[in-house]
C-alpha cells in the first residue's frame, strides 16, 4: 500500500473524509487531524508499513510533506 492511500483510508475510516478531498496540498489540520490523530496515523504507518518512526518525528503539516516522510523512510529502512 501507498503512503497516500493509507493516509486516504485512515482518514475515511476515522473522519469520514473523502478519499478526493486528501490530496498533497491539504493541510492535516484542516482535514480534522490533531495531535492524537496524528499518533494514531504514525502508529498505522508502523504497523501496514513495517517500518519504524523515529520519536523526533518533525509533524508534517500537509498531507504532501506526510507522503514525502514517509516514503523517504520506507526508502531508507526497505533499501
Amino acid at each position: 500500500m501507498k503512503s497516500i492511500e493509507l493516509i486516504r483510508n485512515f482518514l475515511a475510516t476515522r473522519q469520514g473524509i473523502e478519499t478526493a478531498k486528501v490530496v498533497p496540498e491539504a493541510v492535516l489540520t484542516d482535514l480534522g487531524v490533531d495531535s492524537l490523530m496524528m499518533l494514531e496515523l504514525v502508529f498505522e504507518f508502523e504497523d501496514q508499513l513495517d517500518i519504524k518512526l523515529p520519536h523526533d518525528l518533525k509533524s508534517p503539516k500537509t498531507v504532501g510533506e506526510m507522503v514525502a516522510l514517509m516514503d523517504g523512510l520506507i526508502t531508507s529502512q526497505k533499501g
